[in-house]
């Protein structure tokens, strides 16, 4: 275990202690994939307390948790909650609109554009979640503790003026960039879904597989043959994420057709 991963998970560990002892919901920072993985292979070793993942959005990639004492769980009654468990909890996260000040003379922003104005600000990347690009502008997820200072001093990306502010719109009402994909697979295996969404043959995923580049709900997953279910969300580094939407059905030679929704 490197110290990275021991950090994470002793920062994991101390934040369900202190929900436990204290009787109060503790929160994360964002964690990428890697962290989230190390969550995912650590939150067995915390059952005396509950824990729920969110990042602004259903399925965000980068996500933070939020450690439940069983007394406030069974307060929230989450099976009374509508929607989600998310709308039930307080997550401390804030979504920022940020946008051209005059979009006539606004460059074309990517999303290492925003990434890289952000981080010039001597913001840990820790502390904000998925950036959503949008025709004209861009949507950033952030703790609440650092919402005020961004909007204040975030106010140029590139050459480009911007106005940042708080989001005060409903979240389903954020957009995102996706594209519907549907084609056939022998097997619902990771390899053969990663292949489809990125119209590239399997044997040339084995390596990245392989190589803990790829995670399913969060979780790093080595096995070609992995078996997706339903609603997943894969992510592989450096090439994107999508959703495994689901089985529409099944040809006369035993193939499927499945649906999927990939993030552009």
């Amino acid at each position: 275990m490197d110290k990275m991963e021991e950090r994470t998970r002793q920062r994991i560990l101390d934040l369900a202690n202190l929900a436990d002892r204290r009787g109060i919901i503790t929160y994360t920072d964002f964690m990428n994939l890697n962290e989230l993985n190390i969550f995912h292979s650590t939150v067995g070793k915390i059952p005396f307390v509950r824990w729920k993942l969110f990042g602004g959005y259903a399925k965000a990639e980068r996500q933070l948790a939020a450690f439940i004492p069983d007394a406030l769980y069974f307060r929230y009654d989450f099976s009374q909650k509508g929607d989600s468990d998310e709308d039930a909890i307080p997550f401390p996260i804030v979504c920022l609109q940020i946008r051209p000040l005059n979009l006539k003379f606004a460059e074309k922003l990517s999303h290492r554009d925003y990434l890289g104005a952000i981080l010039n600000l001597g913001i840990d990347r820790s502390v904000t979640g998925d950036i959503l690009i949008d025709e004209e502008c861009a949507y950033l997820f952030c703790m609440q503790k650092i919402a005020d200072f961004l909007c204040d001093n975030l106010t140029r990306i590139r050459h480009t003026t911007v106005l940042c502010q708080v989001f005060e719109g409903e979240r389903k009402e954020i957009p995102l960039r996706t594209e519907k994909i549907e084609g056939t697979v022998a097997s619902v295996r990771l390899d053969t879904l990663l292949a489809l969404a990125w119209k590239t043959s399997r044997s040339s995923l084995v390596g990245m597989i392989e190589d803990g580049r790829v995670f399913v709900n969060g979780k790093c997953i080595t096995s070609n043959g992995y078996h997706v279910k339903e609603n997943d969300l894969i992510s592989a580094r450096g090439m994107g994420r999508f959703v495994y939407e689901g089985m529409l059905s099944q040809t006369k030679k035993g193939r499927y057709l499945v649906k999927l929704e990939k993030y552009v």
